[in-house]
């Protein structure tokens, strides 16, 4: 018999299996949580600490990584709770380039951030990847959520083709020695393509017709035999 635990959340009761985490035991009763690096079919990291909650501790707890207790009494709307929200996505938008990013639009909005309290700040500086035929990387855009190197790693495909490197703010996701995509393991599936939040990685074909280029174009022109015009370069 699964053991249950009783907790309170922003005043509600909630009784959730042993083991689940704060996240999830929220959901369960109709509360969210907004998340930024967690995905529902991706190992958990608590990376980007957005869905970090108030349970009483000195300490905020990542509602995605930690699991309930009994008795426990969690808050998700404190004014230190919105607080660090608020700064983490003012943080994030100073440094990354989040016009591709809707989701994180959004939290931006429902929380009021001040895009511009930390202008002048270093920001993300990355040369864009246009090194295989299905997609750019772009990491001027990527937030480290770790999504594409789960996925691509013991989470879906077993590739390894993606990982990170570095450490604090100089973290970036790559690949080994940099090698471009046709010389990795990579067997372009697209999953990682497919969970990133915020366009870091695209589709060439919709980086293509975004450009006002027909995709379709390129491909006869291969087909006839003709010689391949330059396929446009993503700028920084």
């Amino acid at each position: 018999m699964t053991n249950m635990v009783t907790l309170t959340i922003d005043g509600l009761p909630a009784i959730v299996p042993a083991g689940t985490t704060i996240l999830n035991a929220a959901a369960s009763i109709g509360i969210e949580i907004p998340v930024v690096c967690y995905h529902p079919h991706l190992t958990a990291n608590g990376l980007c600490r957005v869905c970090s909650v108030d349970i009483g501790r000195r300490l905020q707890a990542a509602a995605c990584v930690t699991t309930v207790a009994e008795g426990m009494v969690v808050n998700t709307q404190t004014k230190d709770v919105v607080t660090a929200r608020r700064t983490i996505l003012e943080m994030l938008n100073s440094t990354i380039d989040l016009s591709e990013a809707p989701h994180l639009q959004d939290l931006l909005l429902e929380y009021d951030a001040d895009t511009e309290r930390f202008d002048g700040m270093e920001r993300r500086e990355s040369p864009v990847h246009d090194d295989n035929p299905f997609y750019l990387r772009d990491y001027n855009k990527c937030i480290n959520c770790w999504r594409c190197v789960q996925v691509c790693a013991e989470d879906a495909q077993y590739t390894f083709a993606l990982s990170f490197d570095g450490r604090g703010f100089h973290t970036l996701i790559g690949t080994f020695e940099g090698d471009g995509m046709m010389d990795t393991t990579c067997v372009f599936c697209g999953q990682c393509v497919g969970v990133c939040p915020t366009n870091a990685l695209k589709p060439k074909r919709q980086f293509l017709l975004e450009q006002g280029v027909d995709p379709d174009d390129i491909f006869r022109q291969t087909r006839r035999g003709g010689k391949r015009r330059r396929e446009p370069v993503a700028e920084n």
